[in-house]
């Protein structure tokens, strides 16, 4: 049984530990870089879609309905330090997609064949999610594989879909929940790449190559989502 300083001494350490967890998320804050809260059309993004899903505006957010695969680009370019984050629903509502499984996110991607134009091979890719394993980029599946499984990886752009044992969860509390809005936030600044769930880190990898640019894109797969409140800012230096 620890003694009455040791507790305090564990109360103190944890209260510093989320203090600095509040300063670091906090730091984010500021003018957006980019925002769409998805209140008129899709000129910001790109759809790639295998035929019989559909992505649109829908009652002020992103619509996602899909059946084979679905990548929802934002067009523009972005440069580390970013943090990118928006809010995601996964609908349960008795439709024919309703899986609530693979809230899946791309950042800091880019093509190696097209490294100034990921959109170069737009129409080839389709939303079929093989076809997208030749790109450079972070990717993070949560609650994929029907619900079941949480994981990073980093794509070297060879093919290759490395996954380190740390990077594969299945904990039951990092899966989606239907119908419940969490805030999805992306972390490239310089070797610091994170993946974060309501403010929770819960990837960190410190990447030794990083990857300073690239584009960002939520994709699903036979799954029906919302998404919504899209920001894109640069991170400022925690004080």
């Amino acid at each position: 049984m620890k003694s009455l300083p040791g507790i305090c001494l564990c109360l103190l350490s944890l209260f510093s530990q989320a203090l600095q967890a509040e300063k670091q998320l906090a730091s984010t804050s500021g003018a957006p870089l980019f925002r769409d809260d998805f209140d008129s059309d899709l000129s910001q993004w790109v759809v790639e879609q295998v035929p019989l899903g559909t992505a649109q505006i829908q009652g002020g957010a992103l619509d996602i309905n899909d059946v084979g695969g679905c990548t929802v680009w934002f067009k523009e370019k972005l440069s580390s330090p970013v943090l990118i984050e928006c809010e995601v629903t996964m609908i349960q509502a008795g439709g024919a997609n309703d899986r609530v499984s693979d809230l899946n996110v791309f950042w800091m991607a880019t093509d190696p064949a097209n490294p100034e134009n990921i959109f170069a091979n737009s129409a080839k890719r389709g939303g079929l999610f093989k076809n997208y394993h030749l790109l450079r980029l972070y990717y993070v599946g949560y609650g994929a594989n029907d619900n079941t499984s949480t994981r990073f990886r980093r794509y070297p752009g060879d093919g290759s879909r490395p996954l380190l044992p740390e990077h594969d969860v299945s904990d039951a509390r990092l899966m989606n929940v239907p119908n419940k809005t969490i805030k999805i936030q992306l972390l490239a600044d310089g070797g610091k790449i994170q993946f974060r769930r309501d403010g929770e880190v819960v990837f960190d990898f410190p990447d030794r190559e990083p990857f300073h640019q690239g584009w960002f894109g939520i994709r699903t797969l036979h799954n029906h989502m919302r998404v919504d409140a899209f920001r894109v800012y640069k991170p400022q230096p925690a004080p």
